[in-house]
């Protein structure tokens, strides 16, 4: 769903939303513990954290190629051919980065609500 947002309907919020809820039913598979063990909250952080930065430093690879903030064939990005899943240049790395920050935010917002209840 996230890497064929470009292609077809759906994308990175969608499939970001999608992994993430699949990785909150792992943990709601198991107890609570072994869930957060599977999936530890440092690592969702992380990776929250890492979608934004990728998604900046995607941004600038524009800015210092002499465009604009997300350029994409401006800067350099190879476009492909039509229709194939690497066609889009910085689009396809763009999604990519958004849908790891939605799945890592739902997965750390259901952590921190679940141990709020506690």
């Amino acid at each position: 769903m996230i890497l064929h947002g470009h292609l077809s309907p759906g994308g990175s919020f969608s499939g970001g939303a999608i992994f993430g809820a699949s990785l909150v039913l792992v943990a709601l598979s198991f107890n609570l513990e072994a869930g957060s063990r599977m999936i530890p909250h440092h690592t969702a952080s992380v990776l929250e954290s890492g979608g934004a930065l990728g998604y900046v430093l995607t941004g600038l690879v524009g800015v210092f190629a002499g465009t604009y903030f997300l350029a994409n064939q401006l800067a350099g990005f190879p476009m492909g051919q039509p229709g194939q899943l690497f066609s889009a240049g910085a689009i396809l790395v763009i999604t990519v980065f958004v849908g790891v920050k939605v799945a890592s935010t739902i997965v750390t917002m259901f952590f921190y609500i679940i141990e709020g209840e506690k």
